[in-house]
């Protein structure tokens, strides 16, 4: 039996009738990568500014992590938590250097962003204060605890009744949050940029005043950086760019470059707060994603991936900038998260566009394309992108708007 496709529409046609409906069915079924390109079943190629959801960090198939995940399955391919092994446990040690937490860190290595959010969820509980202070329009995973800290009515409302005590407060209002904190608050939980509503910053100095905020209190602040973390805005982490020490981080998406595997971050008394039996994962921790994450970080080091992001960055957010097309409201974002405004709810429209152009990017709101390419994303594909794009929006201007020249 084989599991190849014949092209699109028979994939398609597979995927609807064999796979739950959560997503709906895709358009386009992918069949390989390389650097940042991706192939679909048709033999089509695409440039990949969409990155798996900000996973790909070193795009698709790079050498170093084939090599070290081929060579790390050949040798111990997963122990549980009930054993120590090498690149889980370097894995943390590299992250608690990169992060600046050193010797007062701790790590729990998960499978996922939303079980780095859970883990963060029960630490805060463990403080034995009742509530969790967290912001509107923000997206911390689709698991329960998570859920209940993701401030969108449309996630939220068909699972409820969520865990209690979670209130929301605008996102980059420092009064609210100073309105809100309490004696009773355990923690206030902060995305630096809110990728999933937009790519929305907040205004310069917020995590600082949170930071002040809570620190007054005694609460704990939780950055949740899966989208932002392991150098997607230009520095390994957001937080380290506004000068504060959270107490309580969150990674995913880029740690592992594709493979499955995320992490919670805790330093001083909040990294004591699990102990034996309170918390665990079957796969989390696996020596096979370890090794995949070891690969991304070593090689976003070697190869200058910071600087990378900031150059090529600053080529897509300008030349988009520069660009004087009615369809366009604006550009935002940091480093290779992106946010591209629209005047019109026709972000789908503008998406399939680009598809047919050959490039995949995301519309992460009706009227708002987020690109997370690959850290690898050179000069010359972003300046491609940009010369393209007119003819993009063109492509998704409804044909009236183009007579009336609105």
């Amino acid at each position: 039996m084989t599991t190849r496709q014949s092209g699109n529409e028979a994939g398609a046609r597979r995927w609807s009738a064999a796979l739950m409906n959560n997503y709906g069915t895709p358009a386009v079924t992918l069949e390989r990568g390389a650097g940042s390109h991706v192939w679909d079943a048709d033999g089509r190629r695409y440039l990949d500014l969409f990155g798996g959801i900000a996973v790909n960090v070193l795009g698709h198939a790079h050498p170093a992590i084939v090599d070290a995940v081929t060579r790390q399955v050949g040798t111990l391919g997963h122990t549980s938590n009930f054993f120590a092994t090498g690149p889980a446990v370097e894995l943390a040690e590299t992250l608690l250097r990169l992060t600046g937490f050193g010797d007062q860190g701790r790590v729990l290595l998960c499978n996922s962003g939303t079980e780095a959010v859970e883990a963060a969820f029960k630490i805060a509980r463990r403080t034995g204060r009742p509530n969790i202070i967290a912001t509107r329009n923000s997206f911390h995973g689709r698991t329960m605890g998570a859920l209940a800290l993701t401030g969108q009515a449309s996630k939220r409302t068909p699972f409820e009744p969520l865990p209690a005590g979670v209130s929301h407060v605008p996102f980059g209002d420092v009064e609210a949050i100073r309105a809100a904190v309490d004696d009773q608050t355990a923690a206030v939980v902060l995305e630096p940029v809110q990728g999933e509503a937009g790519v929305v910053l907040p205004p310069e100095g917020y995590l600082r005043a949170v930071r002040e905020i809570t620190a007054e209190h005694g609460a704990l602040l939780v950055i949740d950086e899966v989208q932002t973390g392991v150098g997607r805005t230009g520095s390994w982490f957001a937080f380290q760019r506004e000068g504060i020490t959270p107490d309580v981080l969150t990674i995913a998406k880029q740690l592992g470059g594709g493979l499955p595997i995320g992490a919670c971050i805790a330093v001083g008394p909040s990294a004591q707060l699990l102990t034996p039996g309170l918390h665990g994962t079957t796969f989390g921790g696996n020596p096979v994603c370890c090794a995949a994450a070891l690969a991304v970080l070593r090689t976003v080091a070697e190869e200058g991936l910071l600087d990378n992001v900031d150059r090529v960055g600053k080529v897509l957010t300008a030349g988009i900038e520069s660009l004087e097309h009615p369809l366009l409201a604006g550009v935002r974002g940091s480093g290779l998260l992106i946010g591209v405004l629209l005047n019109r709810p026709v972000a789908p429209q503008v998406a399939e566009a680009a598809r047919a152009a050959g490039y995949l990017v995301n519309p992460t709101q009706p009227d708002v394309l987020r690109l997370a390419p690959p850290l690898i994303l050179t000069s010359d594909e972003a300046e491609g992108f940009v010369r393209d794009l007119p003819a993009v929006l063109d492509a998704a201007t409804p044909a009236d708007e183009k007579e009336s020249g609105d």
